[in-house]
């Protein structure tokens, strides 16, 4: 799921409560957006629907009774992905909205030959953790496993024969799980 990041375009409707909708209101670059009554509500690093939930509720308390608010994302602002390895052309790239793995790969123009596509690592920094979880691309492509979101600064290692050895030795170690893993 896409979570929101400074530089979002949203739409925030409240039903039939046209002074507190908005059909574009942009996240400021410390990611809160700024709403009448209830001023400024985070919104970076939420999903829309976390997003509408905090806003029903903080106009609960004091304003409206059974608020139902929606939230929608009109425009992801750009964030970037790292896809090295093997693949045609490794370096970072800019993701709008909602990214997969394939995806991902497919912006460095896809694996080499010789790749290894069973064992794609991705590198995340989950509460200030650097995690990995390996992914089987061959599983994903031919509807076997899930096609995983990638999420801003996410590093994508494709055939992990090119990692160094102590990141070899640990991510060796995981099964193909999709499961992302203290590294």
């Amino acid at each position: 799921m896409y979570r929101i990041g400074p530089a979002d375009l949203l739409r925030i409707a409240v039903f039939q409560v046209p002074d507190l909708s908005f059909d574009k209101i942009r996240v400021d670059s410390s990611g809160n957006v700024q709403m009448p009554l209830i001023g400024s509500v985070q919104a970076a690093g939420l999903t829309a629907s976390e997003l509408s939930d905090e806003i029903g509720t903080r106009l609960a308390e004091r304003y409206l009774r059974n608020p139902q608010v929606t939230v929608t994302i009109e425009e992801a602002a750009s964030q970037k992905v790292t896809v090295d390895g093997a693949v045609t052309q490794p370096g970072v790239y800019e993701m709008r909205g909602r990214t997969t793995l394939l995806q991902a790969v497919a912006m460095a123009r896809g694996p080499l030959r010789e790749a290894d596509i069973k064992q794609v690592a991705v590198f995340r920094e989950v509460d200030g953790q650097r995690m990995v979880a390996v992914f089987n691309l061959e599983a994903i492509r031919d509807g076997r496993d899930v096609d995983p979101t990638i999420y801003g600064d996410d590093i994508i290692v494709v055939d992990i024969s090119r990692l160094n050895a102590l990141a070899q030795d640990a991510i060796s170690a995981l099964p193909a799980l999709a499961v992302f893993r203290l590294f």
